[in-house]
């Protein structure tokens, strides 16, 4: 997928971005336990041999998931649009390698410019950044990027919004989300299976961040 595909897709993400910045190490504070963030990296590491490529899409402070599949042996690559989440995330698992990139931007560059292809991706809580338009084209971007048969595990919110503007650990963001059987279909539309469905209900620690349904998806490209 050339320029051409996404160069109408409007990003208004500067916002979202200054406030990760400013959020910073308080964001794993405020979500200390990760119970189904762990279980589905573990999913994605048994799934892939030693030495795979992986990708972790808005990787923040790089924990715990990065962490997670460098110590099961893989490769991984993190990318992220906060310059403080990406301070934090070198510092945390510095086997790693990362980028300050957004998913939409890496879709808007010709092949010969991207990221190689991987055989596992990870996107935890980074597409809800997105309106519900531009989750379509990262899940494209997302099969794009994989090898043919690659694994993709995918954490998001349960809510029918899109491009809801609410408060956030002393911050503002723009966040979007779907009830679970549309998150479905709009994953399995992009060219993907979905093997298996997690959900865990998670009060946050934070005062200002309101309790919310997890919903992980653990999907594989279709051929």
């Amino acid at each position: 997928m050339g320029v051409g595909v996404y160069g109408d897709i409007q990003l208004h993400r500067a916002d979202q971005a200054e406030a990760f910045d400013a959020i910073g190490g308080r964001y794993d504070e405020a979500f200390p336990d990760k119970e189904g963030q762990l279980a589905a990296g573990g999913w994605l590491a048994e799934s892939l041999p030693i030495g795979a490529r992986v990708l972790d899409i808005g990787c923040g402070t790089g924990l715990p998931t990065c962490r997670q599949l460098v110590d099961a042996g893989l490769e991984v690559t993190g990318i992220d649009l906060s310059v403080g989440m990406l301070a934090l995330a070198r510092e945390s698992v510095p086997e790693a390698t990362f980028h300050r990139a957004d998913i939409i931007d890496v879709g808007r560059l010709d092949r010969s410019d991207r990221l190689r292809r991987f055989e596992g991706v990870s996107a935890f809580f980074s597409l809800l950044m997105l309106p519900r338009a531009e989750i379509s084209q990262a899940l494209a971007i997302v099969h794009d990027l994989l090898v043919p048969g690659g694994w993709f595990t995918l954490g998001m919110v349960e809510a029918d919004v899109d491009d809801f503007e609410m408060p956030f650990l002393g911050n503002t963001v723009r966040v979007s989300g779907y009830l679970r059987d549309d998150l479905r279909q709009v994953v399995e539309d992009a060219g993907f299976d979905v093997l298996k469905e997690d959900s865990y209900p998670y009060s946050p620690a934070a005062f200002d961040a309101p309790p919310e349904e997890q919903l992980f998806l653990h999907c594989r490209r279709r051929a």
